[in-house]
């Protein structure tokens, strides 16, 4: 049995749905991390219902062929990257909301429904989806799922592992999983569905999700800026937020080269104003009395501190810092990386960071969920570093070895204030090699054989986090 009789079957059985030629396949093999997977996929498969996901990992499981779960492909690691030989298999067509229930608050989804048009659906219900990726106009709730997506509002309203109720998976032979409950409570067996949130595609393919969805917080929105005259300072402002008690329901941080970023971008004017831009924006019954508080906290920590006029004002502010991306994008293929650390040690973590882009004569522009202490240290590569036929082949060769260098010291002074190597983009391809100097051998060894339990002819995303 060669690859080509499994395809010569994929085809037979699932007909249109198989890709084998075309700018379709190519775009498979790279994400939004810059990475793109050397050699090529052996199809893509374009699920549209359940039954072609098994149907196509039942045969690959027959043939001993690797398989690539993927959806809108924003990904940030190189986890849904198509490598060399695999099966891709995309659930991006998968997109409808099967059921919304208001009363208890959930909706059951398919994988490749986008995570803003959830919110959307729901809003004039007076509900909303919490988990809030930078990404979110444009991934999908399977792949936040995949990842345990995190972003701007999880310190007040959790990640989005607290947000899934229950999944349908189908697994590497192509029987189908259920898992978890459409109740709030419930502790029969072991937490399936927690294990399935944020494995990265490596121990099945997600093909539904039942979803908590919350109240649209009541009350005023008020939105706080403050200007700093360094990034250390505004990353010790909103330690003290967090000191303080005080739960904003987003607290983000942007460095100078950062604002210097989104002007050139947005054609704004931040960067005159200051070193550092620390945005909060406080929620519910309570805002204007949170917000307060935390005025007086930035104003004595020396911050330039200012009011939003009114919510659509502050949601002006939300897009600037949402535009952080793509105004790097525009500078060239970039590589961000996404530590995490205690809130306390925010401040030590920035000036590490400074520290390290010295040490290496390199800009580092960095924004950070201070709410949680998940930063997101960016490196823009020179031009054509991400093509995968540059220079070495390997996963790493589009990447300068001076970047990885530096990002080397980034993982280890995280880990060294308490830290940790993700706090919401994953492992991927790009972070395997440091993962067993955050978990430990002990550590390894199990999560192996629990992938050996689901997946035990190794095909579901082989090369990716382990």
């Amino acid at each position: 049995m060669t690859p080509l009789d499994a395809l010569a079957r994929l085809e037979a059985e699932l007909g249109r749905a198989v890709v084998t030629t075309g700018a379709e396949l190519q775009d498979a093999r790279r994400d939004k991390s810059g990475w793109v997977a050397p050699g090529r996929p052996l199809a893509v498969v374009n699920a549209t219902e359940v039954t072609h996901v098994q149907t196509a990992l039942r045969i690959a499981h027959e043939f001993g062929i690797a398989v690539v779960p993927r959806g809108a492909g924003t990904g940030l690691a190189g986890g849904a990257a198509g490598t060399d030989g695999a099966l891709v298999v995309s659930v991006a067509s998968m997109n409808r909301i099967l059921e919304v229930n208001a009363e208890d608050e959930f909706a059951v989804v398919e994988p490749g429904v986008i995570n803003q048009h959830l919110s959307d659906r729901v809003a004039p219900l007076g509900l909303v989806f919490s988990p809030d990726p930078a990404s979110k106009a444009i991934s999908t709730v399977g792949g936040n799922i995949a990842t345990n997506a995190g972003g701007l509002l999880c310190a007040k309203y959790g990640v989005t592992r607290e947000a899934v109720l229950g999944l349908v998976v189908v697994l590497a032979d192509g029987s189908l999983l259920r898992t978890g409950r459409r109740s709030v409570k419930g502790v029969t067996g072991y937490d399936l569905t927690a294990l399935f949130t944020g494995s990265e595609g490596t121990l099945g393919i997600i093909v539904e999700a039942t979803v908590r969805l919350r109240p649209i917080a009541a009350g005023e929105v008020v939105t706080v800026g403050a200007f700093f005259t360094d990034v250390v300072s505004a990353a010790a402002a909103s330690a003290a937020v967090t000191a303080a008690r005080i739960r904003p329901a987003v607290m983000e941080l942007m460095d100078a080269a950062a604002l210097t970023a989104i002007d050139a971008y947005l054609e704004t004017t931040l960067s005159r104003r200051g070193a550092s831009y620390l945005l909060v924006q406080t929620d519910g019954g309570g805002a204007h009395e949170e917000a307060a508080s935390i005025v007086e906290l930035l104003t004595t920590a020396g911050g330039e501190v200012e009011l939003a006029r009114d919510r659509a004002q502050g949601d002006r502010l939300l897009q600037t810092r949402r535009a952080f991306h793509a105004a790097l994008e525009a500078q060239g293929t970039v590589l961000i990386e996404d530590v995490c650390v205690p809130r306390s040690r925010l401040a030590d973590m920035f000036a590490a960071i400074e520290q390290i882009a010295e040490r290496y004569s390199l800009s580092i522009p960095t924004v950070a969920h201070a709410g949680d202490g998940n930063l997101h240290p960016n490196f823009v590569l020179p031009e054509r570093a991400g093509e995968a036929e540059a220079a070495r082949p390997g996963a790493d060769s589009w990447v300068p070895d001076v970047v990885w260098r530096a990002a080397n010291e980034l993982f280890e002074a995280a880990l060294a204030l308490g830290g940790t190597l993700t706090g919401e983009h994953g492992i991927g391809v790009l972070k395997r090699r440091w993962l067993e100097r955050e978990i430990g051998s002990e550590s390894l060894v199990l999560q192996k054989g629990i992938k050996a339990v689901f997946d035990p002819t190794s095909i579901m995303n082989p090369g990716k986090v382990f």
